[in-house]
């Protein structure tokens, strides 16, 4: 992860990937769940920080970790992390930023690749919050939400001790947010909700995500 301002513009004219399924595409039989119920859900913050977060490296820290038995939660904006893998979308000519690796890798022992595997970034451990001892991991579940839209990611990469709010190429393209990692990302208004002790497996596969993430959004809603 990089911290960058963010300097918004048009969205992508791009097609979304085949791997960025939006959420009623899961093939588990269940409903799917809706932005507004999983929004529901977290209204009220039990906050699990020991402070608040920036989003960007000059913002001021305002983002609290909030915690239920189930999940951890947070609403920020969304930076994007075009790390892993070199693709056409990601390299060092796309984004002057680019690092060829992710904290978690795939089955292969390979980085991500942000342009398909739809991933969510989390703060390194710090003296804010560790991660791991709130049960997430890398392959964890994801839901985040934006604009109406409910997409399902796995935590995919870390980032600095003291910022939040950062989503793979391949994530952002599915919420309709531009991914372009120079220009890219939204200022606000993305709430990310992470399923404690969760896994999809393999890490890279989005099916596997979507397959998990509706699973565990009906549990999180109460709706299985």
């Amino acid at each position: 992860m990089r911290t960058r301002m963010l300097v918004l513009s048009a969205l992508s004219g791009a097609a979304l990937l085949a791997s960025a399924l939006p959420a009623a595409a899961a093939g588990d039989g269940g409903s799917p769940v809706g932005a507004a119920e999983l929004l529901a859900k977290v209204k009220k913050c039990t906050r699990i920080s020991q402070g608040e977060y920036r989003t960007d490296q000059n913002a001021a820290a305002t983002v609290p970790v909030c915690g239920t038995d189930d999940a951890v939660f947070w609403e920020a904006d969304m930076d994007i992390d075009c790390d892993g893998r070199i693709t056409t979308a990601c390299n060092t000519r796309t984004d002057p930023a680019f690092q060829p690796r992710t904290a978690f890798q795939g089955a292969d022992g390979k980085p991500l690749d942000s342009a398909r595997v739809p991933y969510v970034v989390v703060p390194g451990p710090g003296p804010l919050w560790n991660y791991a001892r709130s049960g997430i991991k890398g392959g964890g579940v994801a839901a985040v939400i934006h604009d109406g839209k409910v997409r399902y990611a796995v935590v995919g990469d870390t980032g600095p001790t003291g910022i939040i709010g950062e989503g793979s190429y391949a994530l952002a393209e599915a919420l309709g947010i531009d991914p372009d990692p120079r220009t890219g990302g939204t200022a606000s208004a993305v709430t990310y909700i992470l399923f404690k002790n969760s896994e999809a497996s393999p890490i890279e596969s989005p099916a596997a995500a979507v397959s998990a993430g509706e699973t565990l959004a009906r549990k999180f809603v109460g709706a299985s």
